[in-house]
């Protein structure tokens, strides 16, 4: 008994420190979504913070794993167009990962009840299966790992699963940093004018995108069983 009341009481708690963090960011949201339009206005930003600004860049890429509006593309790019490869990538993956721990334990801790109410939804139900998945790990990385395919909501789905948080986000960081590399190296290219390296990764990462596209529904059918289960109960 006592050990329920004092994890309620982190419980409650922790929804209190969520939401103090949450409205600002609400408020702001608006004005934050404006500096993210475009690359150049994002890097004046970020350049006008000074020595603060690579801790401003690694708050927008949490922003942006936690909450889907941020264009995610632009921010990753920009990691690259203001810091270069090497801090470029190390500050993106940092970003990404804290919003990861976020989103995962505020699933476990918090919002169970929300994300399950989400997945609730004909576009979601997929998502509820791959809970009940033996095959999770397997499932979770070749989503992370093909561009193209829904990711952000399934790190608040992995929340509900069994799987150990090391596991998830061991499999996060393998399956995401390819492509967060990717998003780094074009967006150091684009600032030294290396357009051929620009060319090169940008046509790779859109046919991997393109072939998440066309093959989202097969990959989702087959690894979540939803599309057999849906035709048995019909």
């Amino acid at each position: 008994m006592h050990k329920s009341k004092k994890r309620l009481a982190g419980k409650i708690i922790l929804a209190f420190l969520g939401v103090m963090a949450v409205i600002p960011v609400l408020k702001y949201l608006p004005e934050i979504l404006k500096v993210t339009v475009s690359i150049d206005r994002f890097r004046d930003y970020i350049l006008s913070m000074g020595e603060l600004g690579p801790i401003g860049f690694i708050f927008f890429q949490i922003l942006q794993t936690v909450i889907a509006p941020i264009p995610g593309e632009v921010v990753q790019i920009a990691g690259g167009y203001i810091y270069g490869v090497p801090l470029g990538t190390l500050y993106t993956t940092a970003g990404m990962m804290l919003g990861a721990i976020i989103a995962f334990f505020f699933t476990r801790f918090l919002g169970g009840a929300f994300v399950e109410n989400l997945l609730k939804k004909n576009s979601s139900q997929w998502m509820a299966r791959m809970m009940d998945n033996k095959k999770i790990s397997v499932f979770l990385f070749i989503f992370f790992i093909i561009p193209g395919l829904p990711k952000d909501l399934l790190i608040y789905v992995a929340g509900l699963t069994s799987i150990k948080p090391i596991r998830f986000f061991t499999i996060l960081l393998i399956g995401r940093f390819p492509w967060l590399l990717a998003s780094v190296s074009v967006g150091a290219n684009i600032y030294e004018k290396n357009y051929v390296s620009t060319i090169i990764i940008s046509g790779v990462s859109v046919l991997a995108f393109i072939f998440g596209l066309i093959y989202k529904d097969k990959l989702i059918n087959k690894l979540s069983g939803f599309k057999k289960s849906a035709d048995k109960s019909s």
